[in-house]
């Protein structure tokens, strides 16, 4: 079992991606200058930084969900939706709803099928009141967790996090405060969560 909590760059495929003992700071990850403090100090924790409206986030989906399957309760993944513009933020307060509500199971995948399949445009509170009324949360739920100082406090929170992770582009993923990962670095985006294998082991030590 792995813990669940919540909280655009190219994509290059190569042949195969370094062995484990040739990553290195600088080349396939980047070490922050200031390491991110957390309040979670008995696991190592991985934040992965998203856009449900970005297609690269939407191609690699179901590989990130099968990799925090697996993961042991040592390492805790936090996803965070980033706000790279104002047409972001609906999505990014879409994410905290379904936190907040414990429906994320129903609506993660939804939300992503919603915009990259059936390309709808979720970009006010009406669009998302009827697309969460559509995975059964009442219209009164739905308006105090959207209304809710969590929710706010959260965007704000998600968006320090990815300005102090340098996160510049997603999908991106964060290791216990202390690394950054992209498939631009890691060489693809099976590089990137092996590069993040190696890391959560680093840190495990």
């Amino acid at each position: 079992m792995f813990k669940r909590i919540g909280a655009i760059i190219a994509l290059v495929s190569l042949p195969m991606f370094a062995l484990a003992a040739d990553y290195q700071a600088g080349t396939h990850y980047i070490v922050l200058d200031q390491p991110i403090k957390s309040s979670n100090t008995e696991t190592v924790v991985v934040n992965e930084f998203f856009g449900y409206t970005c297609p690269h986030c939407n191609d690699f989906e179901s590989q990130l969900h099968h990799w925090a399957s697996k993961q042991a309760d040592s390492v805790t993944f936090m996803p965070i939706p980033v706000v790279f513009g104002r047409s972001w933020e609906p999505y990014a307060k879409a994410y905290f709803v379904a936190l907040n509500l414990g429906v994320l199971d129903q609506t993660h995948q939804a939300m992503y099928d919603a915009v990259h399949i059936d390309e709808r445009r979720m970009t006010n509170r009406q669009a998302l009141a009827s697309f969460f009324a559509e995975h059964g949360v009442s219209a009164s739920d739905f308006d105090s967790a959207y209304d809710s100082f969590d929710l706010q406090n959260k965007l704000r929170q998600g968006g320090r996090l990815a300005a102090k992770a340098q996160i510049t582009g997603v999908p991106s993923m964060l290791v216990n405060g202390k690394y950054m990962v992209n498939a631009t670095l890691a060489g693809s985006k099976e590089g990137m969560l092996a590069v993040v294998d190696y890391l959560v082991e680093l840190e495990s030590q």
